[in-house]
């Protein structure tokens, strides 16, 4: 699955239609993250922050589960952009066939475009506003209040984009421990960060105390998966 920052919430969603359609009773699912390979390290919009990672989250039937969480529901979205892309990445960089087809002429690396590419600005404006929107949207639809959420586990790309979000959803300044954050210790693991977030930081809840893990990113892309700790 390659949905870029978002397969993390992509792969929970497929994981709990399978269950939910009957067809299997546990799925494994993995995000691997290299993201090393495919940052063009002379650009600094683009190189800054990244790390490589790998995480792995089991989604199982509800008779079969003992403790852990409910899905309480999940959703995806997707809006076109080339403000933050990756075109295979390391995947097709050694490819040089195209190299003199650039309009303002051939590159010392071929072709920059393969790799991680991002207009930060343009991003932060369209995905900040798209994602709250989104959250809250679907949170109504569950009818649970977004403003009553015990913690927030976002992807972690930019501490400002995700302090606004974490502010627009739960219509105030978050709390400390509200809003997780762990882009100072991991930083940014693409679709990776938001699990490794909610691994780390889901202590404290009691059953029935509700959460959202939320990841996004190129594409555009975005999922929430509204989750309920259980007795």
């Amino acid at each position: 699955m390659n949905v870029a920052c978002s397969s993390a919430t992509f792969g929970l969603k497929t994981a709990a239609d399978f269950i939910g359609s009957g067809s299997v009773k546990a799925v494994l699912m993995v995000n691997p993250e290299i993201c090393s390979a495919h940052l063009n390290f002379r650009d600094r919009d683009s190189h800054f922050i990244f790390g490589d990672v790998a995480t792995a989250v089991i989604v199982e039937a509800a008779d079969q589960a003992t403790g852990g969480w409910d899905i309480l529901g999940t959703r995806l979205k997707t809006v076109f952009s080339n403000n933050i892309r990756n075109n295979f990445g390391f995947l097709n960089r050694a490819a040089r066939d195209d190299v003199t087809a650039i309009a303002d002429g051939p590159r010392p690396d071929g072709i920059t475009d393969k790799l991680f590419v991002q207009q930060g600005r343009k991003v932060f404006k369209d995905v900040v506003p798209m994602v709250s929107e989104m959250i809250v949207d679907h949170a109504r639809d569950l009818a649970i209040d977004p403003t009553a959420l015990k913690r927030l586990w976002l992807h972690q790309a930019n501490i400002n984009m995700n302090e606004m979000i974490g502010k627009r959803v739960l219509g105030r300044e978050p709390a400390p421990g509200e809003n997780v954050i762990i882009l100072d210790d991991y930083a940014n693991t693409s679709s990776a960060g938001s699990i490794i977030a909610f691994h780390l930081h889901n202590e404290g809840f009691a059953p029935g105390d509700t959460g959202l893990i939320c990841s996004f990113g190129a594409g555009y892309s975005a999922g929430s998966v509204f989750v309920r700790k259980r007795a």
